[in-house]
């Protein structure tokens, strides 16, 4: 592993939909993953964060905007694609539906060294490699499971099977779309602190898609929080959770058990409908500041003034026309 560094600069995401209208899923974001770092996604479904997710892979072109691997723009031609995803891989959300039912596990985490052509030919064994990839994502003794199938395993054993598939390529960076939501607490605990051993060992970047601010506290260096297709805060997640400043990023933190500090809000309504996204600051509809009257007297923009695209550039930002009354008050 060489290191990498993956960004997505200004990415934006629409879909045309039938009867003319177009959803846009994601409508500027600037994110920055690096060799080496966890960095947390964080928002409500429908936020647009396994769309920016989707589209860091390759697996979603962009309508708009880049995706730079190490300073330079990805491919999307076969031929293009195929080194990178060997050096980005991607856990998918529901480890029962990724795994094929019909594949061993054997099968399963040698899929990706096949397509790759890694398998046979090289100084390890392609059962060799299987093994020590199973081992790393915490499958021990592997030889057991080799010819187990994935309705014979438990969820966190499932997982495992798909990290393990990843980590088979040896790759520098990894996407984990929410890979704790469908499993227990005890099981979650250890899934994490697997994660935490992956960047230490191997040097891993690893991007976690997740609705949970506390599992960003829990694990990553930075969080960037994600409301209907914009980036709203980010910076040092110990900042954001210490000192949150955007209206969202407070209701997330509020509901969060392990951090009592806040009373809870509760949101108003669902995110909404991204074919009829609103003007001004997308979130004003539900923002508390505006209910409660604590937006004045920049309540006005709130409703009628877009918000520029938040930097991916160091520290602690946030996308709030709040925000930034306050700070020029300073």
């Amino acid at each position: 592993m060489t290191g990498l560094t993956l960004e997505a600069r200004d990415l934006a995401v629409a879909f045309q939909l039938r009867g003319g209208d177009v959803a846009t899923a994601l409508d500027g974001a600037d994110l920055t993953v690096r060799s080496g770092e966890i960095v947390a996604l964080v928002g409500e479904s429908g936020s647009g964060k396994t769309t920016l997710a989707r589209a860091l892979v390759g697996l979603q072109p962009p309508s708009r905007g880049q995706v730079l691997v190490d300073g330079a723009p990805l491919g999307y031609r076969a031929r293009q694609l195929k080194p990178f995803r060997r050096r980005v891989q991607m856990i998918l959300q529901d480890p029962a539906g990724a795994l094929n039912p019909r594949h061993t596990v054997y099968d399963s985490v040698a899929e990706g060294l096949r397509l790759h052509g890694l398998a046979h030919g090289g100084e390890v064994s392609e059962e060799q490699q299987v093994a020590d990839a199973l081992s790393a994502a915490g499958l021990r003794p592997p030889e057991r499971l080799f010819l187990r199938y994935p309705h014979e395993l438990s969820g966190g054993q499932r997982q495992r099977v798909l990290i393990a598939g990843a980590l088979a390529l040896k790759p520098d960076l990894l996407i984990a779309d929410e890979p704790v939501s469908s499993l227990d607490a005890s099981i979650r605990g250890e899934i994490l602190a697997l994660l935490l051993k992956l960047r230490s060992d191997f040097g891993l970047g690893i991007l976690v898609v997740t609705h949970d601010l506390g599992l960003a506290w829990n694990i990553a260096d930075r969080t960037a929080v994600m409301y209907l297709g914009r980036i709203v805060e980010a910076g040092p997640t110990e900042e954001v959770v210490a000192s949150p400043q955007h209206p969202y990023t407070q209701a997330l933190l509020s509901v969060v058990p392990e951090i009592d500090r806040l009373d809870p809000v509760v949101l108003e309504g669902e995110v909404p409908d991204p074919t009829r996204i609103p003007r001004g600051c997308r979130f004003h509809p539900r923002c508390p500041a505006l209910a409660s009257g604590a937006a004045f007297p920049v309540e006005d923009a709130c409703r009628g003034v877009p918000l520029p695209v938040l930097s991916a550039s160091e520290g602690h930002h946030s996308a709030c026309h709040l925000v930034a009354a306050r700070a020029g008050h300073r």
